[in-house]
Parts: C-alpha cells; sequence; structure tokens
C-alpha cells in the first residue's frame, strides 16, 4: 500500500459497517415519540441477557403498556 494511501484513509475513515442500518433504525426509533426510551431500554435488555426476551419481560410490558396508551389518545 502506498504511504499517501495509508495517510489518508486515517484521515478519511471509511463509514462504519451497515451504518445505513443504524440510520434508519434512529429513524425508526424516534418515530416511538414517548415510547423510544422504553425501546432503547428493551433493546439493552436484550444485549445485556444475550436476547433473553424472558428476562426482559418488565421492559417488553412497558413498552406495550406506551404503545397503547399512545393508540388510546390517538383514536387507533
Amino acid at each position: 500500500m502506498d504511504p499517501s494511501e495509508t495517510k489518508e484513509t486515517l484521515q478519511n475513515p471509511p463509514p462504519p459497517l451497515h451504518q445505513m442500518e443504524a440510520d434508519e433504525e434512529d429513524e425508526n426509533v424516534k418515530q416511538l415519540e414517548e415510547c423510544s426510551k422504553l425501546y432503547l431500554s428493551l433493546q439493552d435488555c436484550l444485549v445485556k441477557t444475550n436476547r433473553n426476551w424472558k428476562s426482559c419481560q418488565l421492559e417488553v410490558q412497558a413498552l406495550k403498556a406506551c404503545h397503547e396508551r399512545k393508540n388510546k389518545r390517538e383514536g387507533k
């Protein structure tokens, strides 16, 4: 590899893998509005418990309740 290419790579690193997917997920989370914190809480729990949904039922139920309140207010 040419030293100038190395310097350029260090100055302009490639975007992180799956950056577009992460950006799309951020947009989806923003659409959750007041439930977004609960969604992120659930995601954190799932990461901490190696995707064990049974261990994250408090977060699941809180997110479900938030969606139900939101839908009731919006008349859905």
